[in-house]
């Protein structure tokens, strides 16, 4: 079955204690966040980006292989849990339709994932703007938390 779940990849848990990731906001790397199909595989034991299933650069999607490069804020604490936050990223003048995607670590050699984020199903935007709307960074909603 194909199928996208939410979840900090596994890899990426090892991957931070071997300091293999940087959030910090202007010198550390770059995070992209690809969107997927619903045919798409990803979840906690996703290790990397891979171009498969990923939305089609169709004509007029405004949409590029590797999705679009996030702009990061550096982690901070919230109570006792680390927190760490993206701005939102839209794509305007899009027609395409996703399930899910991966945030991965493009400045890692192996495009290394963070984490696979299901959308709960299909959205489609057509002719219009596709915006990923990060949550509050606290210790409760945060895209990614360590606690």
């Amino acid at each position: 079955i194909m199928a996208i779940t939410s979840a900090v990849c596994n890899s990426f848990k090892t991957e931070v204690l071997q300091a293999e990731h940087n959030f910090t906001a202007s010198s550390g790397n770059t995070f992209n966040l690809a969107l997927y199909t619903s045919s798409a595989t990803l979840n906690k034991s996703t290790t990397a980006y891979s171009s498969s299933n990923e939305i089609s650069n169709t004509s007029g999607s405004a949409y590029s292989a590797k999705g679009k490069a996030l702009t990061s804020v550096t982690p901070a604490l919230s109570t006792d849990t680390a927190c760490c936050d993206f701005a939102d990223v839209s794509w305007t003048s899009a027609s395409f339709t996703a399930n899910g995607c991966l945030i991965f670590n493009d400045s890692h050699s192996s495009d290394a994932a963070v984490c696979a984020i299901a959308f709960g199903g299909d959205k489609t935007v057509s002719s219009g703007t596709f915006t990923i709307q990060f949550p509050t960074a606290d210790a409760s909603n945060a895209i990614l938390r360590i606690a």
